[in-house]
């Protein structure tokens, strides 16, 4: 009797643990796929496919209000660099910075809203636009193709990504 209570108190610990793993697996799968509309600026560019939901590295929490600049606006062609900063715009010690990415998916996510301009993540939370590079290289580039890539970032993005078109 001992052994089957050890294995049933094996089972239920192992199921927990699952649990705790896929939980948190399936809310974050489901908020990298829940997608808001494009922004205003990204809104006619072919290839928007909307926005994602994003917390930097060292998220400071809910109420927190902080305030970031983008190097190069919403450009898909461009590796860009999101930095934060003061309310005011000056760079500080100990200031965050994020590239863009290419998502599991293919899919471009791309900083906004444009070029230095200051802006605030409520909640410490990002809402970048997220761009299919196939669509975007063939729609507005005019190209045969294009996919996403990973590249170095500005300064001071260690890296980034863009749309990279094929001719």
């Amino acid at each position: 009797m001992k052994s089957n209570r050890s294995t049933l108190a094996a089972t239920a610990v192992g199921f927990v643990r699952l649990l705790a793993f896929c939980l948190p697996m399936m809310m974050l799968l489901n908020a990298a796929s829940a997608k808001d509309p494009p922004t205003p600026g990204a809104s006619k560019m072919p290839g928007a496919k909307g926005t994602i939901e994003y917390k930097p590295e060292g998220w400071k929490g809910m109420g927190v209000t902080t305030y970031w600049k983008d190097s190069d606006g919403i450009k898909p062609g461009v590796a860009g660099c999101h930095v934060e900063v003061t309310k005011g715009g000056k760079s500080f010690t100990g200031r965050r910075v994020f590239g863009e990415a290419c998502m599991d998916d293919g899919l471009l996510v791309e900083s906004n809203p444009g070029r230095n301009v200051i802006h605030p993540h409520k909640d410490d939370l990002g809402h970048p636009d997220t761009f299919d590079c196939n669509a975007w290289c063939i729609g507005a580039q005019k190209a045969k193709s294009g996919l996403c890539v990973k590249v170095a970032g500005p300064s001071p993005c260690v890296e980034s990504a863009k749309c990279e078109c094929s001719r």
